[in-house]
C-alpha cells in the first residue's frame, strides 16, 4: 500500500536581505565564545569615531568622580550607554548591581603634544596612564605659560609614550606665540579647532 504524504508547500524564492559592510565585518570578527571583537581605527567612520571620542570622556569622567552614575556620566557627554559597552567592554564591569568603570584600561588613543617648534605632535598612547600623563603634562605647561615657573620641574627628562617632553624654558619662551596660538586642551587633544 502506498503512503500517502502530503504535498510539501513550495517555498517561494525570495531574495536574501544582504548583509550591510558592517555587520558583515562584525560576524567576521567574532571569536569562538560568540563575542563581537573591536573594530580597528581605520575602519571608523567619522561620526563612529566621534562617539568613541566622547565614550572615552565617560570613562575618564567616571575615574575622576567614583560617585557619578555610568548613565548620567554617559548622558552628560551626549553619548547612549549602549556606545560605551560597544567600543569600551573590558573598561566597564557590574559590581553590587551598577556599571563601574575599571581603574585602568589598555586602549590605545592618539593624542598631541608639542615639539620644540611648538607644532602639535600626535603621539599613540596605549594605557589610561599614559593619557593621564599627557593630560597633566599639558596643564602643567599651561601652568608655566600663566607664570608659575617651577610647574614642568617634575617633567624634566621624561617621556610619554616614547615622545621626549617640552620642558626647557628658553625654548618654551621662543615658542611661546605658537603656543598661544590656540587653546593647549582643544588643539592638542583633539577638540574642535
Amino acid at each position: 500500500m502506498p503512503s500517502k504524504r502530503r504535498p510539501q508547500a513550495r517555498r517561494s524564492k525570495k531574495p536574501r536581505a544582504r548583509k550591510t559592510k558592517s555587520a558583515a565585518i562584525k560576524i567576521a570578527r567574532r571569536k569562538r565564545t560568540g563575542k563581537v571583537r573591536p573594530i580597528p581605527l581605520t575602519q571608523l567612520s567619522e561620526s563612529s569615531l566621534a562617539a568613541r571620542d566622547s565614550s572615552l570622556h565617560v570613562l575618564a569622567a567616571m575615574r575622576r568622580d567614583p560617585s557619578l552614575s555610568f548613565s548620567r556620566s554617559a548622558k552628560q557627554e551626549g553619548v547612549k550607554p549602549a556606545t560605551v559597552k560597544r567600543h569600551f567592554p573590558s573598561a566597564l564591569r557590574k559590581a553590587q548591581g551598577r556599571i563601574i568603570v575599571t581603574k585602568s584600561d589598555r586602549y590605545q588613543e592618539t593624542l598631541y603634544l608639542p615639539d620644540r617648534y611648538g607644532n602639535a605632535v600626535p603621539i599613540t598612547t596605549r594605557s589610561f596612564k599614559e593619557r593621564q600623563q599627557a593630560s597633566k603634562y599639558l596643564r602643567d605647561l599651561g601652568r608655566y605659560l600663566g607664570g608659575k615657573k617651577d610647574a614642568l620641574a617634575k617633567w624634566h627628562g621624561k617621556k610619554i609614550a616614547g615622545v621626549d617632553l617640552l620642558t626647557a624654558g628658553r625654548t618654551i619662551v621662543t615658542i611661546e606665540p605658537a603656543l598661544s596660538e590656540f587653546s593647549l586642551y582643544r588643539a592638542f587633544n583633539g577638540g574642535v579647532a
